[in-house]
C-alpha cells in the first residue's frame, strides 16, 4: 500500500525530525503532494510480468501508459529499470540513489512491480513516499531528493526523461538522508 510520511526537518538535530503527518489514503497522498507541486496518481499495473521480463517487454506491456505520460510533458526517452535482490549492482545503485541530489528535468516514474521510497527535501520538510505497484509520481526539476530501494530491492519502474542521456544527477553533498528511515521490505 502506498504511504506518505511528512517530517518537519531540523538541520541541527536528527532527533527533532519526527513525523508530522502520515497517510495511506491515495486521494490524501495525491492532495498533500499536489500542494507541494508533486504529481501522484494511481494507475493499474495491468500486466503480470514474468520474473525474467526484459526492459523491452515491460515497455511494450505499458505502451498506453507511456503514451499518456508523454502527452503530459517532453519525454522522448523512456526506459524500464528492474532491480531484484540478485541484481549484481544493487548495493552500488542503492548507495548512489541514497545520496541527496537534483535533476534539471522532472523525475517521472511509474511503478509496475514492487516498491521504492522517494524522499523529497522541500524547504523545511522531508516527505517520504512509499511508491508501490500502480503508483505514478512526478518530481519537479530542481527538487532535492533521494531514493531508497531497500537492502533487498525488488521493483520495476518505467522512467521518463527529456535528457537523451537518461538519468543524470547533480549531488548536493548534504548527508540529510542519514537522518531519516530507510525502506524496509518484507520478502
Amino acid at each position: 500500500m502506498s504511504h506518505l510520511t511528512i517530517f518537519r526537518h531540523c538541520a541541527t538535530s536528527k532527533t527533532a525530525n519526527q513525523p508530522i503527518l502520515k497517510s495511506a489514503v491515495p486521494d490524501e497522498i495525491k492532495n498533500y503532494l499536489a500542494e507541494r507541486g508533486i504529481g501522484f496518481e494511481r494507475w493499474p499495473a495491468k500486466v503480470d510480468l514474468g520474473k525474467d521480463a526484459s526492459s523491452t517487454e515491460i515497455l511494450a506491456a505499458y505502451s498506453q501508459e507511456i503514451a499518456a505520460t508523454q502527452t503530459k510533458g517532453d519525454y522522448p526517452v523512456v526506459d524500464a529499470i528492474r532491480v531484484t535482490p540478485d541484481h549484481p549492482d544493487r548495493v552500488a545503485l542503492r548507495q548512489k540513489f541514497l545520496s541527496e541530489h537534483i535533476h534539471v528535468e522532472n523525475e517521472v516514474r511509474f511503478f509496475v512491480e514492487g516498491s521504492g521510497l522517494f524522499c523529497l527535501h522541500i524547504n523545511d520538510e522531508v516527505l517520504q513516499i512509499l511508491c508501490e505497484q500502480d503508483d505514478w509520481i512526478s518530481v519537479p526539476a530542481g527538487t532535492k531528493h533521494w531514493f531508497d530501494m531497500g537492502e533487498n530491492p525488488n521493483f520495476s519502474a518505467i522512467r521518463f526523461f527529456n535528457n537523451p542521456d537518461g538519468w543524470v544527477a547533480e549531488f548536493t553533498g548534504d548527508q540529510i538522508a542519514t537522518g531519516y528511515p530507510l525502506l524496509e521490505v518484507d520478502n
